[in-house]
C-alpha cells in the first residue's frame, strides 16, 4: 500500500442521501465522513447520486490519503442506459410501487395462469417471487407503459453499479460490473439449485419475458458483470486524480449492513428504520414461494435470505403523535405497566409486505376503562411493532435459516423500551450493537479486503 494512502472509503448511496466515511483499515475507526441529501420520491435520476457522492466526498476532506474504496447502495433501483452510456429515463427506486400490477403478471405468465405455480417457478428460479421493488417488475412496467424507451435500452444496472461505474470514468457499457448481493434482487439472477445457467449468471430469457422482446434481442443488452466479493472492480478516473484507488464490486444496502455489523451465521439483523427488516446469514440458498422471504446474496460469497416490512418505526412515531408525547416520555409510558393491559395494536399503518396485506390499515383493539390511557396505549405500540418483527423473523426461520441471536439496528432501536422489550417478545438473546453507518462500514470493510487481495 503506498504510505499515502492509508485509508479507504465506503459508501452509502441509500435513497435518502450518499454517506461517504474514510477509514483507518488498521483498526476499523472512521477518521472522517461526510454527507449529501438525495431529494425525495421514488423517480430520480442517477446523476444526483453523482453530484451528491461529490459533495459527500468533499465534506469528507477528499479523497487523496485513500487506497480503495468500495460502495454500497439501496438495491432494486432501475438505471436503464442507452447505447452512448447516456440514461434514458429517470430511475425507478426500489420503494415505486407503479409495477405492482407488472409483478402480478410475470407470476401469472410463469404458471400459465396458475399464481401459485408461478410463485414457485419463480423461486425456484432465481430465490424470490416478484414484488414491486424488484427490477424486474419495473422493467414490464417500462416495456408497457414506456415502450419508446424500452426500445432504446443498450445496458441495464442498479444503483451502486452505476455509481462505480461513474467513479471509474468509463464510458464503455462493458465496464459495468456489481456483485451477486446486489444482483440477486434484479429477479432475473438464477439462484444455486436452479436449472442452467449456473448460480450467479443471469436468465436473459426473463430478461426478455419482462421486456417482452425476444431473446436474442435480450442478449445483446449489456448486463453489469457479477464479481467475485472481494474481486477489484478497476481504479478510480485518473481525471478525477483518482486512479491510484482500488475500487471493490460494492454490495446492496442490506449485505452491507450485514457485512458492516459483522453478522455471522446464527445470527440475524433485525433493523427498525423507517420499514422493519429481517435478514439473516445462510450457507445455504432459500427459496420461498409464499414471497415473504426473498433469497438474496449476502457480500462474502454467502446468502442473506431477508423479509421485509413496510411498517416498523414509523409505528413508534404515529402512536407517539396519538399521545402527543415525544420518544422519551413514549419509551417512559410504555416501560410503567407490566403489559399492554389487553389492549392490541395491529400496526399495517401503511398496508403490509410481510404479510402481504398491502391495502390493509391500522387498529387497536382491546380498550377497556382499565387501559384506556397513555401508559397501556404507549406499551400497545411497542409491543405491536415487535410482534409485527417477530412475524418477520419467524418467516426467516420457516426458510431452514437457523437464528440463535438478533443484532438489533437502527432508529427505532434505541428506544428504551424496545431494548427492554425485544428479548421477551421475540423470544431470542438480542444484542444490540453501537450505532453506527453500518452500510458505509460494510463498504469499507469490502474495500480493505479488496485491497489485501491487490497486495
Amino acid at each position: 500500500m503506498n504510505k499515502q494512502r492509508r485509508f479507504v472509503a465506503g459508501v452509502d448511496s441509500s435513497t435518502q442521501s450518499c454517506k461517504v466515511l474514510i477509514v483507518d483499515p488498521a483498526n476499523g475507526a472512521v477518521v472522517r465522513a461526510g454527507r449529501a441529501p438525495h431529494p425525495g420520491g421514488t423517480e430520480v435520476h442517477p446523476e444526483v447520486w453523482w453530484q451528491a457522492f461529490r459533495e459527500a466526498v468533499t465534506q469528507a476532506g477528499g479523497l487523496d490519503d485513500v487506497a480503495a474504496l468500495s460502495v454500497g447502495g439501496q438495491q432494486h433501483g432501475m438505471v436503464c442506459l442507452d447505447a452512448e452510456g447516456h440514461v434514458i429515463r429517470p430511475a425507478l427506486l426500489w420503494n415505486d410501487t407503479r409495477s405492482a400490477v407488472a409483478a402480478r403478471e410475470l407470476i401469472n405468465e410463469a404458471g400459465d395462469g396458475d399464481e401459485e405455480r408461478g410463485a414457485q417457478w419463480w423461486a425456484n428460479a432465481t430465490g424470490s417471487v416478484p414484488v414491486a421493488s424488484l427490477t424486474v417488475t419495473k422493467l414490464r412496467w417500462l416495456a408497457d407503459h414506456e415502450p419508446e424507451n424500452a426500445a432504446r435500452i443498450a445496458a441495464i444496472c442498479l444503483p451502486h453499479d452505476w455509481l462505480t461505474w461513474k467513479i471509474t470514468g468509463s464510458r464503455s457499457l462493458h465496464d459495468l460490473v456489481t456483485d451477486r448481493s446486489d444482483a440477486s434482487g434484479t429477479g432475473y439472477m438464477a439462484r444455486e439449485g436452479a436449472q442452467l445457467p449456473e448460480r450467479g449468471e443471469y436468465r436473459t430469457d426473463i430478461l426478455a419475458a419482462a421486456l417482452r422482446i425476444d431473446p436474442s434481442a435480450a442478449s445483446e443488452i449489456v448486463l453489469p458483470r457479477i464479481l467475485e466479493p472481494f474481486e477489484a472492480a478497476g481504479r478510480g478516473d485518473s481525471a478525477m486524480g483518482w486512479e491510484q484507488i482500488v475500487l471493490g464490486p460494492g454490495c446492496g444496502d442490506n449485505a452491507g449492513a450485514a457485512l458492516g455489523v459483522g453478522l455471522d451465521t446464527g445470527q440475524a439483523l433485525l433493523s427498525l428504520g423507517t420499514s422493519g427488516v429481517v435478514s439473516a446469514i445462510s450457507s445455504h440458498s432459500v427459496s420461498d414461494p409464499s414471497g415473504l422471504i426473498t433469497g438474496f446474496s449476502d457480500a462474502t460469497g454467502r446468502w442473506l435470505p431477508l423479509a421485509c416490512t413496510l411498517n416498523a418505526s414509523r409505528i413508534i412515531d404515529a402512536m407517539a403523535c396519538i399521545l402527543g408525547v415525544d420518544y422519551p416520555e413514549f419509551s417512559r409510558l410504555a416501560l410503567s405497566v407490566p403489559d399492554a393491559g389487553g389492549l392490541v395494536l395491529t400496526p399495517y399503518f401503511e398496508g403490509e409486505r410481510t404479510p402481504n396485506l398491502p391495502d390493509a390499515s391500522a387498529s387497536l383493539t382491546g380498550m377497556r376503562l382499565a387501559n384506556s390511557d397513555p401508559a397501556h396505549v404507549a406499551r400497545a405500540g411497542v409491543e405491536g411493532m415487535l410482534r409485527l418483527m417477530q412475524g418477520a423473523l419467524n418467516a426467516v426461520r420457516a426458510g431452514g435459516v437457523v437464528v440463535d441471536r438478533v443484532l438489533l439496528v437502527g432508529g427505532g432501536a434505541q428506544l428504551e423500551a424496545v431494548q427492554q422489550l425485544a428479548s421477551t417478545i421475540l423470544g431470542v438473546d438480542v444484542e444490540i450493537p453501537r450505532p453506527g453507518e453500518y452500510v458505509a462500514l460494510g463498504a469499507a470493510k469490502q474495500a480493505a479486503q479488496v485491497l489485501t487481495n491487490a497486495c
